[in-house]
């Protein structure tokens, strides 16, 4: 099995008191004062700006979140938190192969540890497959449906090109998971989700697979189900701004992703060839006894370029390439939110213009038309906090990565310089 790097520690929030959620249940609770909405609905400013407007055309004041996760959010947006705030750690590390009369697959142990009162134990380890991480991410996508769920590494790779039980591809994947969970650890909602608790402390896991949608909460049902019947009017123009911005943003980082993996390619290729260079002079060299010296300097520095190079291209590999893939995974599973919050204003819309059909003297807002109306609004609120944290995560991200890579291209060349 491949060595395990020495696990990074990830953090949780504080565990916080319960706030009602407007998604959180489809129950008849007690509303707040009947609010009578009107077909045209207004266009929701600047995410600056401090006057922003509800649908139905009620000013917001946005120093107090609609919504528990958002306050949340808000509340642990500044990732710099002192070590010692911190109630939940998670790694993956420890990986092995199983090898069964139907299949062969790799485990990894999860080892969680804790002060938070929704743990029994301080301490958990368990083993969990790929599978199992992909069960986690379908969960908390169906139950947490106006939150960004953080990608998982791709499941399939291409058959004699990589090799899925090679050190180095378990590795890389190991690195991927890792990572997935502690981007989950560090979300101030997501961490206290249900089936997170689960997959941590379960032993067997397979019994709360089979339970199957019995967990989903009506919450995710209400969003799940949305009909395409409904027709946007038009997006927000600060969630455009994130569409727009996504598109551009998966596109250059394809290119570059594309690029990466050409100049890789070739590196390895120039790097099988140098392996056969080197040799041939040292050879010469034992035939050419005046020639020797100069012939063995060449040959010991076309090894070190041999070296340097290795080098240069395994931490690309490992370590570039993976950031590349995981943002563009994660711009996916972004716009993938931003349809179901389209979905959810749409049948808002559409329930709005229903009422104002039906009677010239607009009665009473019904139930159904209000609860829409929460759910947009915790979307909204819900995405924009996301959205910042994604934001703040993706500069730290890429600020390391890139200063990194340019470190490694300096030792690089310092180490197949000539003096």
């Amino acid at each position: 099995a491949a060595s395990a790097p020495k696990p990074l520690p990830s953090s949780g929030p504080k565990s916080l008191r319960e706030m009602p959620h407007p998604l959180a249940t489809s129950s008849s609770e007690e509303m707040g004062p009947a609010l009578t909405p009107s077909p045209d609905l207004l266009l929701p400013r600047s995410i600056a700006d401090k006057d922003l407007s509800l649908p139905n055309g009620t000013p917001v004041d946005t120093s107090s979140p609609a919504s528990s996760s958002s306050l949340l959010n808000r509340l642990q947006l500044d990732d710099d938190l002192d070590v010692e705030t911190r109630d939940l750690f998670v790694t993956v590390d420890d990986p092995k192969k199983h090898v069964c009369t139907m299949e062969t697959y790799i485990t990894y142990r999860v080892t969680t540890k804790t002060t938070r009162a929704e743990f029994d134990l301080p301490e958990y380890s368990v083993r969990r497959r790929y599978q199992d991480f992909d069960w986690l991410r379908n969960k908390l996508e169906e139950s947490q449906p106006t939150h960004l769920i953080p990608p998982l590494p791709e499941k399939f790779v291409v058959k004699g090109v990589v090799d899925r039980f090679s050190e180095e591809f378990v590795e890389t994947r190991r690195k991927a998971l890792d990572k997935f969970l502690k981007r989950i650890t560090d979300h101030p909602v997501l961490s206290f989700n249900e089936h997170f608790n689960v997959f941590l402390t379960a032993k067997d896991l397979n019994a709360y697979k089979k339970q199957g949608m019995a967990l989903l909460s009506k919450m995710g049902e209400s969003v799940k189900y949305v009909t395409g019947g409904y027709k946007l009017r038009s997006r927000p123009l600060e969630f455009a701004a994130i569409g727009d911005y996504l598109d551009t943003f998966s596109l250059k980082l394809g290119t570059i992703d594309r690029i990466a993996q050409r100049i890789i390619k070739e590196q390895l290729e120039y790097l099988v060839e140098l392996r056969e260079y080197g040799p041939v002079y040292s050879t010469w060299g034992g035939l050419e006894v005046e020639l020797s010296e100069p012939l063995e300097g060449v040959s010991a520095c076309i090894g070190n370029c041999c070296t340097a190079l290795e080098e240069l291209s395994e931490d690309m590999t490992e370590d570039f390439l993976p950031v590349l893939r995981e943002y563009i995974l994660y711009a996916e599973s972004m716009k993938n939110v931003l349809k179901k919050r389209d979905q959810v204003q749409a049948e808002y819309e559409a329930k709005l213009e229903a009422v104002a059909l039906k009677r010239e003297d607009r009665p009473k807002v019904p139930t159904d038309v209000e609860k829409c109306q929460d759910r947009v609004e915790c979307f909204n609120a819900d995405l924009k906090a996301d959205t910042e944290r994604w934001q703040n995560n993706k500069r730290q991200d890429f600020r390391q990565l890139l200063m990194g890579m340019a470190d490694k291209n300096i030792q690089y060349y310092e180490k197949v310089c000539v003096t």
